[in-house]
């Protein structure tokens, strides 16, 4: 076999780095935008599976009314819906009163998007009520969703909040890991034809689980995500006064009650923690961080046989989750273990063959391990899958869409976790 050029192997090598790169930061893009509106505090990936474990909890009311011990919403000066009279004017100033309702959909995009209006960009660092979001012309998904509603419901269009299963995603913040999952606004146009309107371009990845909420749920939803920012803060009374508010305005909702649970957990109230994590998995049979939670919390309260019981349960949900062995990966490739991240990415690959990410991932590991030819197979192999999926991994300027309410609503568990991680 006749010998290759050094320059052959580094014009291929800069190739994969070049297909890997650009595909990445489409990829990041996707999930940059697809996983930023709700915060739960959490130890494990979700999934859609219930975890069979027997608890033998009882709720125990007298315990729980010591948790949201408030009778009234404590924060009733925060309105997240409020509408300023500067928004108010400048939709009056775009919006004809003859446009259509569909029309006036489209409008409220070209407003919170378009560069001769708001141009409202992504950021996860704080939650922002709708005119929070206007003045600062950014903020994470809710916060842009406080803002749309806000403006549809002005201009008499219908809208409501809707949770969206998608992808999940972690982002590591101090020693918690946060998993974020994704809301946007639907209603129904002419009383007959449903729209999605989303922060995020490719809608057609969120039209697989939804479920829509009501304005208190959604507001519950605002003050978890203020109290999740105060605990990544180390600002842990703040975070409590905001969570049970939370509670307090939806006392079934699963992703509040394991932030408290790790709140109380920070503030070493180990019986109100105990509680509040059970409560959270009884409340949702498929919620994996209450699960893997309680085993950290057993485990650190010295009651291993317990705490087996409990990694037991989480070892057999996570070894069939490709996302799970994704998140595996990740760490350990920066923590530059290679060999690990091999395995982690290849075992996320077989679980989940049409994952993109999957491909792109070990691509980079065999790159880092030397193995050029390896690593363009698995970027042209990822870069055909999102070539036959374009609408669900391409960006796109679209950002409304009218939908097929039969095939996409179905119901979904929302929220947004963090998981301690050491």
């Amino acid at each position: 076999m006749a010998l290759r050029h050094k320059n052959y192997d580094q014009s291929i090598q800069t190739f994969i780095m070049m297909v890997v790169d650009i595909i990445a930061i489409l990829l990041h893009f996707r999930r940059l935008f697809g996983s930023c509106a709700l915060f739960t505090i959490m130890f494990a990936l979700t999934s859609c599976a219930a975890i069979y474990l027997d608890t033998d909890f009882t709720v125990d009311q007298e315990l729980q009314n010591n948790i949201i011990d408030q009778s009234s919403d404590l924060f009733v000066e925060i309105e997240p819906l409020f509408l300023s009279d500067e928004i108010k004017l400048l939709l009056d100033d775009v919006i004809d009163p003859y446009d259509s309702e569909f029309k006036r959909v489209e409008k409220i995009q070209d407003v919170l998007y378009g560069e001769d209006y708001l141009g409202i960009i992504y950021s996860d660092q704080k939650t922002h009520t709708a005119v929070e979001a206007f003045l600062a012309r950014e903020g994470n998904c809710l916060s842009v969703m406080n803002l749309y509603v806000a403006m549809a419901r002005y201009l008499g269009v219908d809208a409501n909040f809707q949770t969206v299963a998608v992808r999940p995603n972690w982002d590591r913040r101090g020693d918690l890991l946060v998993l974020s999952q994704h809301i946007n606004a639907t209603g129904r146009l002419n009383g007959q034809r449903r729209y999605v309107a989303d922060f995020t371009p490719e809608i057609s990845l969120q039209q697989l689980t939804s479920s829509i909420l009501t304005d208190s749920e959604a507001r519950a939803l605002y003050f978890n995500n203020l109290g999740v920012e105060a605990l990544i803060s180390g600002d842990y009374e703040v975070a409590l006064k905001y969570l049970k508010n939370s509670l307090f305005l939806d006392s079934e909702q699963s992703i509040t009650w394991n932030n408290i649970g790790t709140t109380y957990n920070r503030l070493e109230n180990s019986e109100y923690a105990e509680y509040s994590y059970q409560r959270s998995f009884n409340l949702d049979k498929r919620n994996a961080t209450a699960v893997n939670n309680l085993a950290k919390f057993y485990r650190r309260s010295g009651d291993p046989i317990l705490a087996q019981q409990y990694e037991k349960a989480i070892e057999r949900f996570n070894n069939k989750n490709p996302y799970y062995h994704f998140a595996i990966g990740r760490l350990a490739f920066a923590d530059k273990n290679l060999p690990r991240a091999r395995m982690a990415f290849a075992r996320a690959l077989k679980l989940k063959e049409e994952e993109p990410g999957f491909y792109l991932a070990l691509a980079r590991v065999h790159l880092a391990l030397g193995d050029v030819e390896e690593a363009r197979r698995l970027a042209e192999s990822a870069q055909r899958l999102i070539a036959l999926n374009e609408e669900i991994y391409m960006p796109s300027s679209q950002k409304v869409r009218i939908i097929n309410t039969n095939v996409i609503f179905r119901d979904a568990s929302p929220g947004v976790s963090i998981k301690m991680s050491r």
